[in-house]
């Protein structure tokens, strides 16, 4: 995941990432990746030029589908307005 990152960092996009569906077009993207039998994710932005914010990481627990449960969509989507915020105040 770390290389990923990177690469986002880089302005490229790693296979790995796929976009967070319904949230701005590609703007929001996951790293899926699975160690040790266990499913993990992290959820960044590239919607700004100037940074790479990494939103919300986890471990993925439900067996019973693969979609995003309800609450970690709503956190990532506070993340996301804060991310936003910050840009605005520490950018001129």
């Amino acid at each position: 995941m770390g290389y990923a990152l990177f690469v986002a960092q880089r302005g490229g996009r790693h296979r790995k990432v796929k976009t967070l569906k319904g949230h701005g077009g590609g703007a929001v993207v996951e790293i899926v990746g699975d160690h040790d039998g266990d499913t993990f994710r992290t959820i960044y932005t590239v919607r700004f030029a100037a940074a790479v914010y990494v939103l919300h990481a986890f471990q993925k627990k439900s067996r019973k589908g693969i979609a995003t449960p309800e609450a970690k969509l709503r956190l990532i989507d506070q993340r996301l307005r804060e991310a936003e915020r910050h840009l605005r105040e520490t950018r001129p």
